[in-house]
């Protein structure tokens, strides 16, 4: 069974990836999109997750301030580490995006790790958790497959790029599914690295994917694809809770 998951995992994040590289042309509305998709992400998922693992070890407020260490240190390494720029052209701006590009698909790729071990823990409790666990990260790893092939797009990566990072998120969850037989993972740990992710994930939907989405395009559709992303990650992740 666990291997059977291993490999919809794999396929569900290589299919959402190939999806926005075939429809590159559209690419500000798959953005708008994957920035829906991303916040709702961690609103829906990531936040109600971390409070319920680490609740019981740490206070409520400590976990939001997780949430927004997350978020500020992924604005230090975009903009001072990474001396984001504003010079569209130069090339100190194009090197600029391809480590941002590469940051934030470095960054997908590792929740898709934190996903598979999320799966693994789950059936360590029980069949029935593990499977709605399951159901949950399936949803969303087609979205993943999106975004982090949209992160390279975006920051001026190649089509090669977008593969190879598309296949390092894919084979992501496998191996945090694998690793959960190697070792054991407290509760409050896993609830503070989601938190933390969650921080980046925000950081990433509101100010990265989702003023690029707007660039130079009406806002109108993006508006759209962005609200329907939100909804699709809400609905999902609702229904695998039921």
């Amino acid at each position: 069974m666990i291997f059977i998951i291993g490999i919809a995992t794999f396929l569900s994040t290589l299919l959402g990836g190939l999806f926005a590289l075939r429809f590159k042309d559209k690419l500000h509305l798959i953005l708008g999109f994957s920035a829906g998709a991303i916040i709702g992400v961690a609103f829906f998922d990531l936040l109600p997750e971390s409070i319920n693992l680490a609740s019981n070890h740490f206070s409520v407020p400590f976990i939001t301030s997780i949430i927004a260490f997350g978020f500020v240190a992924y604005m230090i390494l975009d903009r001072i580490v990474l001396l984001h720029s504003h010079h569209e052209h130069s090339e100190e701006c194009q090197n600029c995006k391809n480590k941002r590009g590469i940051l934030g698909a470095g960054s997908l790729s590792f929740h898709s790790f934190l996903d598979g071990m999320a799966i693994g823990f789950a059936f360590h409790v029980s069949s029935a958790v593990g499977t709605i666990v399951t159901i949950a990260v399936l949803v969303h790893d087609f979205s993943d497959g999106i975004n982090t092939v949209n992160m390279i797009l975006k920051n001026k990566g190649g089509k090669s790029d977008a593969l190879k990072w598309l296949f390092t998120d894919a084979i992501a969850p496998v191996l945090g599914i694998l690793s959960t037989f190697l070792f054991s993972l407290p509760e409050s740990s896993l609830g503070i690295f989601l938190a933390l992710f969650c921080g980046f994930f925000l950081y990433i939907g509101a100010s990265d994917l989702l003023p690029e989405s707007h660039h130079s395009h009406p806002t109108k559709w993006t508006t759209i694809t962005t609200v329907f992303g939100i909804l699709v990650l809400y609905g999902a992740i609702k229904l695998a809770g039921l």
